[in-house]
């Protein structure tokens, strides 16, 4: 029997990046999304990525079961939660070098293998939605994402500490000659912040580059 596909052992360099920026090209990939506004702390958070993992882990276990396996299927180890960040268009007008929390707009996503096509994806969305209801899987996207060339760094510790690596990476891109595409960035998480000291986390942080 094949071993089983592990994501942090097969694609570190996209994964587990160094504690220094480096630079990195990401290729399309397939993602399970769903879009939210506001804090982290709020309960929405929460139910989106509760949302997310639940079919997450449906798809990858259900497949097992199946009489007929789907094209291409192998076992594997569920991708980390990641987010793409931003402010909204009001804060952006009256921005002022401070972030309030409930101003985030944001993009929750969980990638998926190559096999998952669109009519699998569907066949075990539904069968979440039998098994457990949830008016959030109906805003659930299935779609494919590329990031080309962007310039990436792990970042140890709090999430309010982050700024201090932005820095970090935006020195390093500008002396590599690169131009950051905008203030959205990328984070993957590596640790789960609900058993996680916050001074022990880690946090891929990414942003285009030009």
């Amino acid at each position: 029997m094949p071993d089983k596909y592990e994501w942090r052992k097969r694609e570190k360099e996209l994964y587990i990046p160094k504690n220094r920026p480096e630079i990195v090209e990401v290729p399309e990939f397939k993602f399970i999304t769903l879009h939210g506004e506001g804090s982290p702390a709020d309960e929405l958070f929460s139910e989106i990525i509760g949302t997310l993992y639940s079919l997450a882990y449906t798809i990858k276990m259900h497949p097992k079961k199946m009489k007929v396996k789907p094209g291409g299927y192998f076992d594997f180890t569920v991708y980390p939660l990641e987010g793409v960040w931003d402010i909204n268009e009001k804060a952006k007008e009256n921005f002022s070098g401070t972030i309030n929390k409930e101003d985030l707009v944001y993009q929750l996503m969980i990638r998926q293998p190559d096999f998952v096509v669109r009519n699998l994806y569907c066949e075990m969305l539904n069968l979440v939605k039998a098994k457990k209801p949830n008016p959030l899987l109906d805003q659930v996207e299935f779609e494919s994402i590329s990031e080309g060339k962007c310039v990436q760094m792990l970042h140890l510790g709090r999430f309010e500490d982050e700024p201090a690596s932005f820095a970090e990476m935006e020195n390093f891109a500008k002396g590599q000659g690169l131009t950051r595409f905008s203030k959205v960035h990328r984070e993957i998480y590596l640790t789960d912040a609900r058993r996680t000291e916050p001074e022990k986390l880690k946090t891929a942080l990414r942003f285009q580059v030009s």
